[in-house]
């Protein structure tokens, strides 16, 4: 049956629904859902074959990927890099040429070349940063030490995925003609320069004044990396590459975090076109054919790399606990590692083939290494004796950090200054949040710890760890912007104290019974009042309930007279 874009559109994504909803139900990623959608709507089943506008399909799949690498480059600035610390950057390179060799190993015993088996061995280096993330937040583990240490190997293996792309966009041009040396490091010296001279220069201006809007940051964010994407795709480089870059040249503005939170929910419709388009991919022939090295190659991720990541884990003095843990979270490879293997096969350095050995392999690690996470504490207790032999005896892990920013406060210039005061008094770590960008050019020349976003956006909200802050102070009076705030701190915890300003006593009420600590209004307390009370009392959940129990006394009389 021959149909539209938009009706092949609309079929695929109420499949992809049905679908999706059957791996929530077992406790499988969607990503796995999104392939099986593919496998269903594609030439495989001729009866349920959908999607025949393969071209547009095609092109929605490289907006999906070019959106992910830009986001994936708004995240590698130097200062986050530099945070990660040494055990990560350690983790990931002791990684890197083990499983490489085990990877390369196998990839022979198959039968495969010498420039398929070190591709192949690659692409087995990345894991999940989608799945991992999601289930470290899901189950509230990413302030744990061993998830942190997983989130700082991933963005390690982000970097040297970056270094990977780069290398195969130099090896031949989009028309398979092979670049002169001299003539790549012409082009890529020039784009660089260009890239650095607008991020320095021109880049802070147009953000700064795009940041007025939201709607307008979100329309410049989205043409800067399609864009610089597309000049690199005319070089001679790849869009992919040109997204990367695009993302790394302004990843130092204060708005980064936020356009990256704006960016995300496009960049996932169009992942989900993707994964479909690469499960169509998949034929009973190719499925038949791949069966055997995607296991061989599975076993050599889901077996390989964590006994790498204990082992070096180990070597750092961390526990056999922090050590397990972090491993299994590691035990798959990633979505990455396919857009990888999709480069190198448009390069023609490996047969389309590998792409469906590939992603049969992602499918079996992913859906392994699920379980794995799920049970990992009880596999723990269940291998902890023979786990001792991967911790030494002068084990000495590092105290864990707290959280990064106890003390959050949302809203700069209406009473931000009083509290900043007391902040600095009681020696607290604070962020400040606002939207305005001359509040944050302000913040920046007074060298005010600063993010720029929408305290309602929970994108940005879980950028910034306020789940974990254990005081949120919000100078903001409007209502929405408040409750919305107030609802996601009390869905992370419930212990944090949230202090924020009404307009009036029904506003106040509202805020009240959504779980606020305190509600200053104008015309009964101030915040030099409250700021007061802070540098008495301390961060303490309790000490506000004196406070607030006065204020509702207030509030009931108020009520009574209206």
């Amino acid at each position: 049956m021959n149909a539209s874009i938009f009706t092949e559109l609309a079929v695929i994504v109420t499949v992809v629904v049905a679908i999706s909803a059957i791996m929530k139900m077992l406790r499988q990623p969607l990503i796995m859902g999104y392939i099986i959608t593919g496998v269903l709507v594609g030439p495989s089943f001729s009866f349920f074959h959908i999607t025949r506008n393969q071209n547009a399909f095609d092109s929605f799949s490289a907006i999906g990927i070019t959106l992910l690498l830009f986001i994936i480059g708004l995240g590698l600035n130097a200062s986050v890099i530099k945070s990660l610390g040494r055990v990560s950057i350690i983790t990931s390179m002791s990684i890197l040429p083990f499983l490489g060799f085990l990877g390369f190993g196998a990839s022979k015993l198959l039968g495969y070349d010498n420039t398929t088996s070190a591709v192949l061995a690659m692409a087995l280096f990345f894991s999940s940063t989608i799945i991992v993330l999601k289930t470290l937040s899901d189950d509230k583990e990413t302030s744990r030490l061993y998830g942190q240490i997983t989130l700082g190997v991933l963005l390690i293996e982000d970097v040297v995925a970056t270094i990977a792309v780069v290398l195969l966009a130099m090896m031949t041009s989009p028309s398979g003609t092979a670049i002169s040396g001299w003539e790549i490091i012409l082009r890529a010296v020039g784009l660089g320069a260009g890239l650095y001279l607008m991020a320095r220069f021109v880049m802070p201006h147009i953000a700064k004044f795009a940041a007025k809007s939201q709607e307008l940051l979100f329309l410049f964010a989205l043409s800067w990396g399609l864009a610089v994407a597309t000049l690199f795709d005319l070089a001679g480089f790849s869009h992919e590459v040109g997204a990367l870059f695009a993302g790394v040249a302004i990843a130092g503005l204060p708005y980064a975090t936020e356009m990256a939170a704006k960016l995300k929910p496009l960049r996932d419709f169009f992942i989900v076109i993707f994964f479909v388009t690469l499960g169509e991919s998949f034929t009973i022939d190719s499925i038949s054919k791949n069966l055997l090295p995607a296991h061989v190659l599975a076993a050599v991720v889901i077996a390989g790399k964590p006994l790498l990541v204990m082992m070096s884990l180990g070597l750092q003095r961390y526990t056999k606990f922090t050590s397990f843990k972090a491993a299994v979270h590691l035990s798959q490879i990633s979505e990455f590692s396919i857009i990888f293997i999709t480069i190198a096969a448009s390069k023609g350095l490996v047969s389309q083939d590998m792409v469906s050995l590939i992603t049969l392999t992602a499918f079996i690690t992913i859906g392994v290494s699920s379980y794995l996470m799920k049970h990992d504490d009880g596999l723990f207790r269940i291998f902890e004796k023979p786990l001792r032999h991967f911790e030494r005896h002068t084990a000495n892990e590092p105290k864990q950090r707290q959280a990064l920013y106890p003390v959050i406060l949302v809203g700069y210039h209406k009473g931000g200054h009083e509290f900043l005061r007391t902040f600095r008094d009681m020696k607290q770590r604070y962020l400040v949040v606002d939207y305005d960008p001359e509040i944050i050019e302000s913040l920046e020349e007074q060298g005010i710890r600063h993010a720029y976003g929408d305290a309602t956006d929970e994108e940005f909200l879980d950028e910034i760890n306020a789940g974990r802050a254990q005081l949120v102070v919000s100078t903001m009076t409007d209502l929405s912007t408040n409750r919305a705030l107030l609802l996601y701190i009390r869905r992370h915890n419930t212990k944090t104290s949230f202090i924020c300003h009404a307009n009036n006593y029904s506003e106040a009420a509202e805020l009240y019974e959504h779980g606020a600590s305190y509600v200053s209004l104008p015309h009964y307390i101030g915040s030099e009042r409250v700021s007061s009370f802070i540098k008495r009392h301390g961060l303490n959940h309790d000490a506000l309930a004196g406070y607030r129990d006065k204020h509702l006394i207030t509030i009931g009389r108020q009520a009574l007279k209206g």
